[in-house]
């Protein structure tokens, strides 16, 4: 089971999408996330996730795995 899917799960099953932007929402650095929504209840994840406040301990889980990149391409 990955680390949003528990996340999700132990918050009463809200989707896992919710959980990976409410990660992102979080983070200072980000001013305006970009939701690609294919499909209508890509919007209500979006619009949910700003519902979603994740502790400290699941952020660290979640990043775990995370090794920041420089930009490129500039």
């Amino acid at each position: 089971m990955s680390v949003p899917q528990q996340i999700a799960e132990n918050r009463g099953g809200v989707p896992r999408a919710q959980v990976a932007l409410a990660r992102v929402l979080r983070n200072p650095v980000v001013t305006a996330p970009i939701v690609g929504a294919t499909k209508p209840h890509h919007l209500s994840d979006a619009v949910g996730a700003r519902e979603v406040h994740l502790t400290e301990d699941e952020v660290a889980l979640l990043e775990v795995g995370y090794v920041p990149q420089l930009p490129a391409g500039f």
